[in-house]
């Protein structure tokens, strides 16, 4: 998100590394839910990513009709993402709790580009934060779902 706001010569490469984090995480829903779910994950975190992008440049270019065009495709894709999940483990992975754990990143990541692009540099400082202790929470919430769903393969 900052290379992207800032326009800085390292975007190409950062874009990069974080749509291979998407891959790895897909990777490593296959093992428990086939290479196909896996694929599917990967499919739809990068379409994420690609259209965090695309909010990023219609707000650069204060273009508000792209802009809430953008977010409504952002808002269906945590959607997609939410029920994909849900249906690999709809007994711990909730669809409902998914929907608002996602649309909650939504807006925390929203926040933190709009204090960026406002260049208050305190607010955005606050704004990662709130969004890096919420990301933990979602690893917490589906990694316990995982091992709930699988605790054979959990020590």
């Amino acid at each position: 998100m900052i290379s992207l706001v800032a326009g800085t010569p390292d975007t190409d490469a950062t874009v990069a590394r974080l749509l291979r984090n998407q891959r790895d995480i897909g990777n490593a829903f296959a093992p428990f839910y086939g290479r196909a779910a896996g694929a599917a994950l990967t499919r739809e975190l990068r379409r994420h990513i690609l259209i965090a992008a695309d909010v990023i440049a219609a707000a650069k270019a204060g273009d508000q009709a792209r802009l809430a065009a953008e977010q409504t495709r952002w808002r269906a894709n945590a959607a997609d993402i939410a029920a994909l999940l849900s249906r690999a483990n709809p007994r711990h992975w909730k669809r409902t709790a998914l929907n608002t754990m996602l649309a909650e990143h939504l807006r925390l990541t929203t926040a933190e580009v709009v204090a960026r692009l406002q260049g208050d540099w305190t607010a955005d400082v606050a704004a990662y934060d709130r969004v890096h202790r919420h990301a933990l929470g979602m690893a917490d919430v589906l990694s316990a779902g995982l091992v709930a769903q699988f605790p054979g393969r959990f020590r």
